[in-house]
């Protein structure tokens, strides 16, 4: 998507999160009151036995996420007890490669994780994910979502995955583990950030909690580095258009400056061989200052051990550089189903009722922060917590941003950029090395 689209979709995204949870279902949600006719699309073929496969990135039993979807398929098997869901839960890199093995055989399980833009556009292209406007246009399901948002999923006309969200990026930090290091403010700007790292380090404190075995999360906390010293959204797309190559002075500045955090001593030792769900529990058990994430964890946060001590604030300037109101964008991972599935009905209509249901389980899972759904309802009043309150306002502020590395650039390019940023975290490398990196890749595997 182009830059301008970006920016009115941003705005367009802050003006949806007023959470509208009764638009989200009319009273049909949930339980035995379900009308298994409607959510199904009249129902499944009387007596058969179909196994539907469901493949998922919600492996840890702790979280909302994880609650959420067990719950809408224990349901969903009550109601129909010729379907049997199931299930396949991976982290996320471990999907990723399965996904990939699964499409070079045309194996694609029936419902499967995609992600957005940029990195689904090969499975679409070889013919492997069904589209699904009968299933956004029934019941009205595609007014539900941001508007925009199914955007990111469809080409030529069609919607081919229905997404669990959209987030962006921000700082978690524990403020009881600032207040122990004496650390009386947030930083507002990357020099800060750096004195914040080199204070709670000299404390015996890990400053920043990640999970680098699984590359994109350093790549994500990257590009909030490089989204500032390009003095805002478009770097990529420049680079796409011909306006920029890597070797520009923004993208060098940006590795210099994320070099700069490594040798703060920053991250815990072994990042790389820790992944993204050990990374994340070093922030949730306390053993970690700062978490940079999407705010999908907000759920995750607020049901651990630390959800009292946590807060949010936005991404400093770099330099003097950059809006804090402009963000890493993440439009989630998304559920498409197999263009192959034996059981493409029943597929589709599993599908309806989880993407018709999930709003309202999320909210009560009090996980409803970054859905992808428009969700009404009072977060303070429905027990939410000061962090889920005060991320709901960060929302309403947002002036644009940029989608991931890998949501933008096509596989190949996005591979060299994920190792050459992972890395970093072991070896010192000159930034202009580092560009032009980036730039032989991107000439050899042009957009």
């Amino acid at each position: 998507m182009r830059t301008g689209k970006m920016k009115a979709f941003a705005l367009t995204m802050a003006g949806a999160m007023i959470f509208m949870l009764a638009a989200c279902g009319g009273g049909q949600e949930g339980g035995g009151t379900t009308d298994n006719s409607s959510s199904s699309g009249g129902g499944e073929k009387s007596g058969e036995q179909v196994t539907i496969t469901f493949q998922n990135i919600y492996p840890d039993p702790t979280t909302p996420a994880h609650k959420m979807m067990n719950q809408l398929v224990e349901q969903y098997e009550k109601d129909h007890p010729n379907i049997k869901i199931e299930l396949d839960s991976l982290n996320t890199d471990q999907q990723k490669l399965k996904l990939k093995t699964q499409a070079a055989s045309k194996e694609v399980p029936d419902i499967t994780i995609v992600n957005p833009a940029a990195q689904m556009k090969p499975f679409v292209d070889a013919g492997l994910l069904a589209p699904l406007n009968d299933v956004v246009d029934r019941d009205n399901l595609k007014d539900k979502f941001q508007d925009g948002l199914l955007n990111y999923y469809s080409f030529d006309s069609n919607v081919y995955a229905l997404p669990d969200g959209n987030n962006i990026e921000v700082v978690y930090y524990n403020k009881a583990l600032f207040e122990q290091a004496g650390i009386k403010e947030t930083p507002k700007t990357f020099d800060e950030l750096l004195e914040v790292v080199k204070t709670l380090k000299a404390k015996g404190i890990t400053p920043i909690a990640i999970g680098e075995k699984d590359s994109w999360t350093g790549s994500l906390l990257f590009m909030n580095i490089l989204l500032r010293t390009n003095g805002g959204p478009g770097f990529l797309q420049d680079v796409i258009d011909g306006k920029k190559t890597f070797n520009d002075p923004a993208f060098t500045e940006a590795v210099a400056a994320f070099q700069e955090l490594v040798k703060a001593g920053a991250f815990p030792d072994g990042a790389t061989s820790i992944d993204y769900n050990a990374g994340g529990n070093i922030f949730k058990t306390g053993k970690a200052a700062m978490y940079i994430m999407g705010t999908w964890e907000t759920g995750a946060i607020d049901s651990s051990s630390v959800a009292d001590q946590v807060a949010a604030f936005q991404f400093p300037t770099v330099n003097g550089k950059g809006d804090v109101n402009e963000y890493i964008i993440a439009p989630g991972s998304a559920f498409a189903i197999s263009a192959n599935s034996e059981h493409l009905e029943e597929t589709k209509n599993f599908l309806h009722y989880f993407m018709t249901e999930m709003p309202k389980v999320k909210f009560e899972l009090k996980d409803a922060v970054g859905s992808g759904h428009k969700i009404e309802g009072d977060f303070k009043a429905a027990g939410y917590s000061e962090l889920a309150v005060g991320l709901n306002e960060l929302f309403k502020n947002i002036k644009g941003g940029d989608l991931a590395f890998d949501n933008t650039m096509n596989p190949a390019v996005a591979q060299a950029h994920l190792s050459s940023i992972q890395n970093l975290f072991v070896t010192d490398a000159d930034p202009a090395q580092v560009a032009q990196e980036h730039q032989a890749a991107f000439e050899a595997n042009p957009q």
